[in-house]
């Protein structure tokens, strides 16, 4: 399981590392965009969408995002589209994890195949126009989500003793929480003070908003990469499935990588206005 874990990892990186840093933003995007139209077909799996249903909805998904395109990307980004996906976020984000609905049935299904399609699309802008602003701010706005994922593992591992959704992800404490968190504090305090690879997320933010501001903006995105994080795990749990897909061998599928991303991209982008 180990050796197979690695061998995808390093198929992803050499992937998406050179199409990341050299390749032009039309290349990532058409990447980013290969990628959530498998996110879109797991999405529908998970909603318990049968037989063709989910090879359906990551092509209306792909029609969706080719359709956005036209709000533009880059100096006018698709703002509302942003605080679309906010909203469902903010509101039913936590909503689903405190009241637990069950999803994959009646007006909850048919919302979230409406939702899905915001998210994705939403997910596609934010990361090209982060993309558009170069390439230290786009790896320092994916760097919030996974640090928060690799300090809350550790913290969690070493101290986690009280338990954050028990009946959702036993394994996430409140003590790995506040780990990932102060990763991710450290490196962006880091960052700013050195002017590291600026422009980068966190310079934008101080430089909008303020340090004590933006201090609180960076806690709002690392508690909402939990709130991905903990979504997905319940649409899993009442699926009945450990992964998403099988699609990445020894990871899961593709929203087990970046169900943590949906939330906070759009949520960074409208931070930054």
């Amino acid at each position: 399981m180990l050796k197979t874990r690695v061998i995808t990892a390093i198929v992803l990186l050499a992937v998406f590392l050179p199409v990341t840093l050299f390749a032009p933003v039309g290349a990532f995007g058409a990447l980013i965009a290969f990628v959530l139209v498998f996110a879109a077909w797991e999405w529908a799996r998970l909603l318990k969408l049968n037989g063709a249903g989910p090879v359906v909805y990551a092509l209306v998904a792909a029609v969706a995002l080719v359709a956005s395109t036209k709000l533009g990307v880059g100096v006018k980004p698709p703002r509302p589209l942003f605080q679309a996906a906010a909203v469902f976020w903010v509101l039913a984000g936590p909503f689903v994890l405190m009241r637990k609905p069950v999803l994959a049935h009646g007006a909850w299904r048919l919302f979230l195949f409406l939702a899905g399609i915001i998210v994705f699309v939403a997910c596609w802008h934010a990361l090209v126009a982060a993309r558009i602003e170069g390439v230290p701010f786009v790896l320092s706005l994916l760097l919030v989500v996974w640090l928060a994922d690799i300090g809350a593992y550790f913290a969690g591992k070493a101290f986690g003793k009280h338990k954050l959704a028990p009946a959702i992800s036993p394994g996430k404490t409140w003590e790995g929480a506040a780990g990932g968190w102060l990763a991710v504090i450290v490196v962006a305090g880091v960052a700013v003070a050195t002017h590291a690879l600026a422009p980068t997320l966190y310079s934008d933010l101080v430089t909008r908003l303020g340090t004590p501001r933006a201090f609180v903006a960076l806690t709002l995105l690392v508690a909402f990469s939990v709130v991905g994080d903990l979504f997905e795990s319940m649409l899993k749990r009442q699926a009945g499935v450990k992964d998403s897909s099988g699609l990445l061998p020894g990871h899961g599928g593709v929203l087990d990588r970046i169900d943590a991303l949906l939330p906070v991209l759009p949520l960074a982008m409208l931070l930054l206005g």
